[in-house]
């Protein structure tokens, strides 16, 4: 009975949700046919709908959205990487949090946008300035929900893998990472869709190539519609990047419960 009623609550959710929508979209519509709004400031969803249908008929956008998605995967693995690495590191060695800690709250306080004309004219306009500015936007939420997550877990649990003298590989691997998950799996959504955001930025500074590029060519030249495409492009990848996230996190907590 309960999951029935749950799946009619889910389903009229959906409908309701599907129906704000479409009354936005057409709010949107008939603002822009009746001139209420420029054409230049919003486009008719109809025309971006057309945009991302011709974007993808032509072939134009995959290069680029290839391109992106490289370089936002290459900086992304390396943030969640040295994040996580970063964040056990500080709480499990012995005053390390304490002598590493300032150093690594001033970073995160730098604005990134300050370090971009930096990292152009260390690392030049190619692929590997556009992973350093995507590592850069995720980075600090990764090994600060790291740190936060692995100081949450509880004493007992630790307590009872001294019982049984578990290793230190064996109490982080089976008892803190585990406890740490949800925390550290909150931060990786996060930083994922921000560091999306900062491979876009990064290419609409210098780039040839990308998303951010093609952006930055549609807005020059006026083209609302397609700027719009674009975007909603960007948004649909962003929502397919976090949802991949949560059916890992699934994954990887279900492994570890079992275990």
């Amino acid at each position: 009975m309960h999951n029935g009623k749950a799946k009619r609550f889910s389903g009229k959710m959906l409908a309701g949700q599907i129906a704000l929508l479409l009354l936005f979209l057409g709010a949107v519509e008939y603002a822009v046919r009746a001139g209420i709004i420029g054409s230049l400031y919003l486009s008719e969803p109809t025309r971006v709908a057309g945009e991302i249908i011709a974007l993808f008929t032509d072939g134009e956008i995959f290069r680029h959205l290839a391109v992106t998605l490289w370089e936002f995967a290459a900086g992304y693995t390396v943030a969640a990487v040295v994040g996580i690495g970063t964040g056990l590191f500080l709480v499990l060695v012995p005053r390390a949090e304490s002598f590493f800690g300032p150093f690594l709250s001033a970073l995160l306080a730098i604005p990134k946008v300050t370090i971009i004309p930096l990292l152009m004219l260390w690392l030049g306009i190619g692929l590997s300035h556009k992973i350093a500015i995507v590592f850069l936007f995720c980075f600090f939420t990764i090994a600060f929900n790291t740190i936060t997550g692995v100081k949450q877990t509880a004493e007992n649990h630790l307590k009872v893998a001294r019982v049984f003298e578990a290793s230190k590989f064996q109490t982080i691997v089976k008892v803190i990472l585990p406890s740490a998950a949800p925390t550290i799996f909150a931060g990786l959504r996060v930083s994922a869709a921000t560091g999306l955001v900062g491979a876009l930025f990064g290419e609409m500074i210098a780039s040839k190539d990308g998303l951010g590029n093609l952006l930055v060519k549609a807005t020059s030249l006026y083209d609302t519609a397609k700027a719009f495409a674009i975007i909603t492009v960007v948004t649909i990848v962003s929502v397919l990047i976090i949802a991949l996230i949560d059916v890992l996190e699934k994954k990887v907590v279900l492994k570890w419960k079992s275990s």
